[in-house]
């Protein structure tokens, strides 16, 4: 694959929203864009060809997971994440500083960085900026994320500031570890709670730092969506605007369409692939619970606008049959269902914003979303 420098071009812009690419050194990221995750080198249920079917232009993969097992070495020497894989497309990873808290109650964290205890075999790990760096350089991550403290919520305006500034001293050192290569690229990480002084003090960091794109961390971590929008909409308008802009783990639709409206260019979450395996299914007209005895009798599609598998070759009797029956099948295919939904609501949106109706877009999903979904039988 043709190797490109790491370039950021927003192609329009509706309000807050921008349409871009991002030109990597495995290909072209269209944004907005939603990242389907892959903690441990896989998106669970779905093939990396049936994921590039949906739409998908880049997927994320995981530090803390891929350290513990496989090991980062390993798959280095088998050719790196994109060959173990066979995902030749972008990949970002997360540093793992969100799984080391919350996956580990015995950690010890400092100045350097983490000690902690597997959640596998209790053995023990020590992870610190350096260290992630080049656990990600291992898995030739096309881009890169800095080692960073996830601030848990609620926190107080003190330990909120003190997680975030050393935060801040661990994105210096991630970047002077970062092995610079050419259409690679290393995210900071914005931090600061739901504080608005925080906040700004830590774009201010970053942007002092340099980085080839910018992470707004510490949302979606129990605070709510007014929270998570209040935040955004004191925090986007004073990251760098020619850089990519990542909402960490965020989340349901409708999460992403009030992100994308307050300037966020980049998604990612286990919702869509979560509820696949759990019988929910994400339409038009809102969720779908698949185990419903009401869909039993049902010889319609889930959504006869889509175009996944589950769509177009199945009937909402047989996906229920499916999950009643607790065959692997249901999930597999709620799961391509859920991912093809989510790239479709990203296009809708790129395509609205190069248009300059996101505006209606956003009107038009809402009322659907209000509207539920409606059984005429």
């Amino acid at each position: 694959m043709t190797i490109s420098n790491f370039e950021f071009h927003i192609q329009s812009t509706d309000g807050a929203a921008r349409r871009g690419t991002l030109k990597t050194a495995h290909g072209e990221i269209r944004t907005p864009a939603f990242m389907p995750v892959g903690t441990v080198g896989t998106v669970k249920g779905m093939t990396p060809e049936a994921v590039r079917e949906t739409g998908a232009d880049i997927l994320l993969g995981n530090t803390y997971h891929l350290m513990l097992r496989p090991g980062s070495e390993r798959v280095k020497r088998l050719g790196g994440l994109h060959k173990f894989m066979n995902w030749e497309r972008p990949i970002l990873t997360d540093s793992g500083g969100f799984q080391v808290m919350s996956l580990n109650e015995l950690r010890k964290i400092d100045e350097n960085g983490v000690v902690f205890k597997s959640h596998i075999d209790g053995k023990k790990f020590e992870l610190t900026p350096e260290r992630s760096m080049q656990i990600q350089n291992d898995l030739d991550a096309t881009i890169t994320m800095a080692f960073d403290e996830c601030t848990p919520f609620p926190a107080d305006h003190k330990t909120a500031a003190e997680s975030m500034r050393r935060s801040m001293r661990w994105a210096k050192r991630s970047r002077n570890a970062f092995e610079k290569r050419t259409g690679y690229g290393l995210f900071g990480i914005v931090q600061g709670s739901i504080y608005e002084d925080l906040r700004h003090e830590s774009i201010e960091a970053l942007t002092d730092i340099g980085f080839e794109g910018y992470a707004i961390g510490g949302l979606a971590v129990g605070e709510g969506q007014e929270n998570m929008f209040s935040t955004l909409e004191f925090t986007t308008p004073n990251m760098p605007t020619e850089k990519p802009r990542y909402l960490m783990g965020v989340g349901k639709p409708d999460d992403l369409v009030g992100g994308v409206m307050r300037g966020v260019d980049m998604f990612d979450c286990v919702l869509p692939t979560r509820s696949g395996r759990n019988a929910q299914a994400f339409t038009r007209y809102g969720t779908v619970n698949m185990r419903n005895a009401r869909h039993q009798d049902d010889p319609r599609p889930l959504d006869e606008n889509c175009s996944c598998p589950a769509c177009r070759n199945y009937s909402r009797a047989y996906l229920h049959h499916l999950f009643r029956a607790k065959e692997i099948l249901g999930s597999v295919l709620l799961t391509w269902h859920n991912l093809q939904y989510y790239q479709d609501l990203m296009a809708g949106m790129r395509k609205a914003i190069g248009n300059g109706e996101l505006a209606d877009f956003a009107l038009a999903f809402h009322e659907a979303q209000d509207q539920g979904d409606i059984d005429p039988i």
